[in-house]
């Protein structure tokens, strides 16, 4: 029997906490076809976040793509979604929670599961929701289950020295196989991005897109990023606030952003 899979995109469509509760039990009556789930912008509050933990621990749930950016989310509610997707990880390919109030409590919580061999993630995004203790803990538990991660988003964040030690040690993993990178106003220094690009360096092949907008990385940061761009395996495509083609072991500046 052929099985149809379906995706609900419904942001910023003002869904109040009983829009949240009557769509999420709609979708537990029947939750194995659903692939994708944005729900961008809108507030579920507390029940509504009930709701969808409820949807989220159906073992039958097969979700692959969540997005609650800019949904309000608090510490306590950040609890209670990771508590359930540690119940049911291997499914989620990509999630977003930027944008929420989850703070280090939640990233701690958030932290559980990225460290659980079982998760399967392959997009992370968490704009604008974390101090510079957060963005640690994240990065430190990325390395323990580096293989999976093809995307990492830690835009409008302030990693701070510790992460962006823990950063490069994920990026110098030979498991690790990230591809797009963005760090855009992380506050990010220029001893910081001779760290990075350190590591970018140690394992140039993988990376395909990297954002260092808004760093106060100077002449001497662009120098180091040059070296890893004069690296013969570097297969970067996209640089901002530059976007470089790759051709021939040249670099060609296509655009500037």
């Amino acid at each position: 029997m052929l099985h149809c899979h379906f995706c609900s995109r419904l942001s910023n469509c003002r869904i109040t906490e009983e829009g949240y509760k009557a769509l999420a039990s709609a979708l537990r009556s029947n939750p194995s076809h659903l692939i994708e789930l944005d729900l961008t912008g809108n507030d579920p509050g507390q029940s509504g976040v009930k709701k969808l933990d409820d949807l989220l621990q159906d073992p039958d749930c097969e979700l692959k793509t969540l997005s609650l950016r800019g949904c309000s989310i608090t510490e306590e509610q950040c609890l209670i979604l990771t508590s359930a997707l540690k119940s049911n990880p291997s499914h989620l390919k990509d999630l977003d929670l930027s944008i929420n109030e989850i703070r280090n409590t939640g990233v701690n919580h958030l932290c559980d599961i990225l460290k659980d061999s079982h998760c399967k993630l392959e997009i992370l995004w968490l704009r604008y929701c974390m101090t510079d203790e957060g963005c640690s803990a994240v990065t430190s538990a990325l390395k323990s289950n580096p293989s999976h991660l093809r995307e990492l988003n830690l835009s409008g964040n302030k990693l701070g020295d510790s992460g962006v030690k823990n950063l490069s040690d994920l990026l110098m993993n030979p498991q690790c196989k990230l591809e797009i990178l963005d760090l855009w106003k992380c506050s990010i220094t220029e001893k910081q991005c001779l760290i990075l690009t350190s590591a970018l360096k140690s394992n140039p092949s993988h990376l395909r897109g990297l954002n260092l907008g808004i760093n106060e990385i100077r002449n001497t940061g662009v120098n180091h990023l040059c070296d890893v761009l004069k690296d013969s395996h570097c297969k970067l495509e996209i640089l901002r606030s530059v976007t470089i083609t790759y051709i021939n072991h040249n670099f060609k500046i296509t655009s500037t952003v």
